[in-house]
C-alpha cells in the first residue's frame, strides 16, 4: 500500500468514521498536491514547505496561512513572481494548482480570516513618513527598494509589483502589525513589536509602498 502523506491521517480516520465521499476527496487531492508541491516546489520552498530565510518563504506558516485567500495563493502559483526567483507555473492549470494549495491549507493551525482582513479599509497617509520608517525599519531585510532577496535581504520581496498587485492593504497592515512566527518577520505593533509603530505609521508604509510600483 502506497505510503501516504503524515498530513492526511486525521482526514482517513474522520473519513472512516464519518464514510463521508467529500472527506476522502479532500484527502486524495491533499495526496495530490503533496506529490505536485514534491515535483514543482520543494526544491525553493523546502519540505513541508517551512522556506529558506533569504531564498524563498514559508508557505506553512499558520499567519500567512490565516490571512492569505485562496485567490492570492492561485495567482501567486499561476503567476509567480516577476523580479524575483518565483517563476509562473500557469502550466499547472487550475485543478493542479488547487491540489497544491489543498495541500499548504493542510498546514493551517489558526483560522482562516482572509476575508475579513482583505475588506479592511485601504490605507492613507503620507508616504514621504512612510518613506523614512520603511528605511530605517523594513530596508535592513527588505532591501533599500524593497526588492527582497535580490538585495541581500533575508526577507521577501514587498516593493516589486508581483506582490503589490495582488495583496490588500489589510494584508499588508495585519502582516506588519502581527508578523509571522517562526520567522525573521517580527510584528511591529504593540510594546512586544520589534518597534511600537501606531495604526498611522503603519500606513504610511503601506502608503509609500504602493509608490514603488508607479
Amino acid at each position: 500500500m502506497k505510503k501516504l502523506h503524515r498530513h492526511l491521517y486525521p482526514i482517513i480516520v474522520l473519513c472512516s468514521l464519518s464514510g463521508g465521499v467529500s472527506l476522502a476527496q479532500d484527502a486524495a487531492k491533499i495526496e495530490l498536491g503533496s506529490q505536485l508541491y514534491a515535483q514543482n516546489c520543494v526544491f525553493c520552498h523546502q519540505a513541508d514547505a517551512i522556506g529558506k530565510p533569504g531564498f524563498a518563504p514559508s508557505l506553512s506558516n499558520p499567519e500567512f496561512l490565516s490571512i492569505a485567500s485562496d485567490k492570492f495563493i492561485l495567482g501567486t502559483i499561476r503567476d509567480g513572481r516577476p523580479g524575483t526567483g518565483m517563476p509562473p507555473f500557469a502550466h499547472l492549470g487550475r485543478d493542479q494548482g488547487r491540489a497544491i494549495l489543498a495541500y499548504l491549507r493542510s498546514f493551517s493551525k489558526l483560522p482562516h480570516r482572509a476575508k475579513e482582513v482583505d475588506a479592511e479599509p485601504d490605507a492613507h497617509g503620507d508616504p514621504r513618513l512612510g518613506q523614512q520608517w520603511f528605511e530605517y525599519i523594513c530596508s535592513t531585510c527588505h532591501g533599500p527598494e524593497g526588492d527582497g532577496y535580490a538585495a541581500g535581504g533575508t526577507g521577501t520581496a514587498i516593493g516589486k509589483v508581483g506582490t503589490l498587485n495582488k495583496v490588500s492593504d489589510g494584508f499588508l497592515r495585519v502582516t506588519i502589525k502581527e508578523g509571522r512566527s517562526n520567522t525573521r518577520m517580527l510584528g511591529f505593533s504593540g510594546p512586544a513589536g520589534l518597534a511600537n509603530l501606531s495604526d498611522q505609521e503603519i500606513d504610511d508604509i503601506i502608503v509609500y509602498l504602493r509608490t514603488l510600483t508607479k
